[in-house]
């Protein structure tokens, strides 16, 4: 290998540090999921209350990522002027991120009510239906408090305050249980709302984490003496926000809606097929939390890298960050491989669903590698202001060539889940090796421009 991409202890090092609390922001996030289903599992006719929670968070949280994936772009802008040094103008970047979040509120909540309104023409089950529009509607009470925590979070890590971020998650799971006890099921003398309880659970949660983030935010401002800072609002800024932002709203989108569309196809062959696939598709969304967690640390990283003009400083925190994520992913591709009749086993005791699952769990193994290189790939991508390249790399291999390879080979060749999968890996593959080479190449020649007193690379 090339000496300039020779990683130092130094280097794995810091990006582990800041890592580390963010992979565990990730897995709260799952694990809040988990907890919702937990609970509401207990309730009379329990499979509709799992199908109709577990629905519409789906439908809600894809909502909020598409349209709020703008916000994405903090990463990139507050980053790099810390590493430049700019400290006012990381303070106006999460300024403007609020007033984004305060404004596609609306829009969120409108885009919610207007998929509500759609959904009785889908076929859902009159039952589902019943609990699902109420517990989505009370969902969109705490679409405002999720965006601003979404600002602050990016506000601080990319100042390197990482360690709240993971305690903020931890706790919140704390608190959502405890009023999913309390507002399902009407303890401590509360109305008895049942799943409608579990959507206020959630919100109660989520102005928590709001809360307690404003508060380190606050504190972190004073110390830093930016209370001074610029309040107007800067619309160079905004349209920044948005060029870098916009992409990476549609990249989160076209995958969203990629991997719902496999999942709706696999649902015509039969609940078998389905079920097969939903367990490993859960296996593999929570390993992937892993490599979601340090392309975050890339993005940050990276980007400080850029705000110092450290060349670099740049190559080597995109390469010990991949060397992290594709490390870890290399572990859960061995258990995959090796483990997958105990995988399975512990989900399901249907002999049928657990022979596919055991062969879905081999291809997942097969692609973890791939998953991890392009997710951090994208991170790494996004520290330097790249956000169109991995918006493309994920429409081509994809939807040019992932799903249309599925649908062949689930239905035309009769291998059913197994096809899908055949495709994810083929795609994953594709669109990894894409943005690694592009990483490559812009990490080799980096030309740094000054623009507008921040610090740009294009």
């Amino acid at each position: 290998m090339n000496a300039r991409y020779l990683i130092s202890g130094e280097d794995l090092l810091a990006t582990l540090k800041l890592a580390v609390p963010l992979v565990i922001a990730e897995l709260g996030w799952m694990l809040m999921g988990i907890v919702d289903t937990m609970f509401v599992g207990r309730l009379p006719n329990s499979a509709d209350a799992i199908g109709a929670s577990g629905l519409g968070n789906a439908i809600y949280i894809n909502i909020v990522l598409l349209l709020g994936g703008v916000l994405l772009a903090l990463d990139t802008i507050i980053s790099q002027a810390f590493g430049a040094g700019l400290l006012e103008e990381c303070r106006e970047a999460m300024v403007h991120g609020l007033y984004l979040g305060a404004a596609l509120t609306p829009v969120i909540t409108a885009a919610t009510f207007a998929i509500m309104e759609m959904l009785p023409r889908c076929g859902l089950t009159p039952s589902v239906m019943d609990q699902l529009v109420p517990f989505m509607g009370t969902l969109t009470w705490g679409t405002l408090p999720l965006l601003l925590y979404f600002g602050l979070r990016r506000y601080l890590q990319g100042m390197n305050v990482v360690g709240p971020i993971s305690f903020v998650l931890i706790s919140a799971n704390v608190v959502n249980a405890f009023f999913n006890w309390v507002l399902i099921y009407g303890n401590l003398g509360a109305p008895a709302m049942g799943i409608k309880g579990s959507a206020w659970a959630t919100n109660i949660a989520r102005f928590y984490m709001f809360g307690v983030l404003a508060v380190i935010a606050w504190g972190h401002d004073r110390k830093l003496e930016l209370l001074r800072g610029r309040l107007r609002i800067n619309f160079r800024l905004v349209t920044r926000i948005f060029r870098i932002g916009v992409p990476v709203a549609v990249q989160i989108g076209l995958e969203i809606a990629v991997f719902a569309g496999a999942a709706g196809l696999i649902a015509t062959i039969d609940a078998t097929q389905l079920a097969a696939h939903e367990i490993a598709m859960l296996c593999a969304a929570t390993t992937f939390m892993v490599p979601l967690g340090v392309s975050a640390a890339a993005a940050v990283r990276v980007g400080q890298a850029v705000g110092r003009r450290d060349l670099t400083g740049v190559r080597y925190a995109g390469w010990s960050a991949l060397l992290l994520g594709v490390g870890f992913m290399s572990l859960s591709a061995i258990a995959f491989i090796t483990a997958g009749k105990w995988i399975a086993a512990a989900f399901t005791s249907d002999i049928q669903v657990a022979n596919i699952t055991v062969k879905l769990l081999f291809l997942a193994g097969v692609f973890q590698l791939a998953d991890g290189t392009q997710i951090v790939s994208s991170g790494a991508l996004r520290g330097l202001g790249e956000t169109k390249i991995p918006m493309y790399s994920t429409m081509g291999g994809y939807w040019l060539v992932g799903l249309p390879l599925g649908y062949l080979l689930c239905f035309n060749q009769g291998l059913g889940a197994v096809g899908m999968w055949i495709s994810f890996v083929l795609s994953l593959v594709l669109v990894a090796i894409t943005l690694l080479t592009f990483w490559c190449r812009k990490s080799q020649s980096l030309p740094l421009i000054q623009t507008e007193s921040r610090v740009d690379i294009q």
